[in-house]
Parts: C-alpha cells; structure tokens; sequence
C-alpha cells in the first residue's frame, strides 16, 4: 500500500506550506506529495493527472480539506468515486476524521461516510456560492461609494502634447515618443487614440 498526499492552492500567490506540513505530519513522505497551484474550476491539473495515474488497489490518497477534491458537489462526489470504486484506493481527508475509507470498511461505516461526504460537498459548494455572492455585492456597494478598482490611470506628462505633435507630424518614432514620455508603448497608443477620440 503507498500513501500519496494532493494539496493544492487556487493560486501561485497562496502558499502550500500549512498542506504540506499536515501531509509529512500523516506519516507521507515528500517525493508522494503531488503539489498543485491552480484553480480548482476544472481538471485539467497536470499533478493531479499524474497522481491519479499512479493511484492503485488498496493506496490511499491523503487530502487536507473536501475541497482539494473539487469546486462543487458535483465533482467532488465524482473524484470520489473515481478513486474509492474504480480505483479501489481509500481517501483520507485529515480535517475530517470520518472521511478516512481505510477504517470505514463495513457497509454501514461506508453509508455513514458517504453521506457525510455529501453533506459536506453542498455545505462547500453553498459556501462557495455564499462568498461570491459577498464578493459581487462588497464590489457593487463600493463602486457605488465611488472606489476605483484597478490599477489608476497613468497621468499624461505636461509635455504630451508637444511630443504627440511631433510623432504626427512624422518628426519623430514611436520609440522616441515613448522614451520622452516615459511611458510604454501600449500607454502611448492609448493616449493616442483618447487623442485622436477613437
């Protein structure tokens, strides 16, 4: 039997530590740690691929939390027959000690985990739905206030005009007219065409 841990971030800037330290405290060793920083919206992981491919009988795949499995009740309920029925391996979700296969073995212990399973995915996948509907309703409340979201726009320097001028009138290049103003290319462009009202 080998022992794989899956963590997973939704994004490079969040870290993998506090995964990773719970996967080495299960007793899992680096090298079976399938690492992964991408959003959870699909499948197409490639660490994810490669860990389900090396996924046998009777392994068991360590996971911190239900969600590292999917981002709504309907994936996650289907990585998790995928590994525990097709795969025959056991999952263990360390957040939540009665979603460990590998002591659930008789028929009711196996109903009671499932269930839970369930019941967890919809609570994950409401929660989910619940933040982003925070998230919308926190954006439109303070575009309301007037809060600019965004980068802030690049203030043209006083000398835009002049050097606008001369790249019209061909008396210098594009490169030129960027390395006066320094600005890049695109925000010249932009400039030009705000200019020009396109």
């Amino acid at each position: 039997m080998m022992k794989y841990g899956y963590v997973r971030t939704s994004t490079k800037e969040q870290n993998l530590d506090r995964q990773i330290i719970a996967m080495k405290e299960a007793g899992i060793e680096e090298q079976y740690i399938f690492k992964e920083q991408k959003s959870g919206k699909d499948f197409d992981r490639q660490e994810y691929r490669k860990m389900m491919r090396r996924i046998k009988k009777g392994d068991a795949l360590y996971i911190k939390s239900i969600d590292r499995l999917g981002r709504n009740y309907e994936e996650i309920i289907d990585q998790w027959k995928k590994i525990t029925r097709d795969k025959k391996a056991d999952i263990v979700v360390l957040d939540m000690p009665i979603l460990n296969t590998s002591i659930l073995k008789d028929s009711l212990k196996t109903f009671v985990s499932e269930l839970v399973l369930q019941i967890m995915s919809y609570m994950a996948e409401e929660e989910r739905k619940m933040i982003l509907s925070r998230s919308r309703e926190g954006i439109a409340a303070a575009k309301a206030r007037g809060v600019k979201f965004g980068r802030p726009k690049k203030e043209k320097p006083e000398d835009f005009e002049e050097v606008y001028n001369a790249y019209k009138n061909q008396e210098i290049t594009v490169n030129e007219a960027i390395t006066r103003l320094r600005v890049s290319k695109s925000t010249f462009y932009r400039w030009k065409e705000e200019k020009e009202g396109f």
